[in-house]
């Protein structure tokens, strides 16, 4: 197992993704252990049709932007 700071992580990130395929490793934040979790899977129609169009997205997007500049 490898035990990373978060700082270091940012700085190296495709180095510790790439390792994760094939051991543990872990982000320290305070007291806070976060493993991460790589997965290889292939994305099929079906995943496609469950998605949102871009369409759909700003939809839903829209509303909450203005409502945070309405504050």
């Amino acid at each position: 197992m490898i035990v990373i700071s978060p700082t270091e992580f940012r700085s190296e990130q495709k180095k510790y993704l790439d390792l994760a395929e094939t051991e543990e490793v872990v982000i320290k934040r305070s007291s806070t252990l976060v493993r991460l979790v790589v997965e290889e899977r292939t994305i099929t129609d079906e995943d496609l049709k469950e998605g949102l169009t871009a369409e759909e997205l700003l939809e839903r997007v829209r509303p909450r932007i203005k409502k945070l500049f309405d504050k």
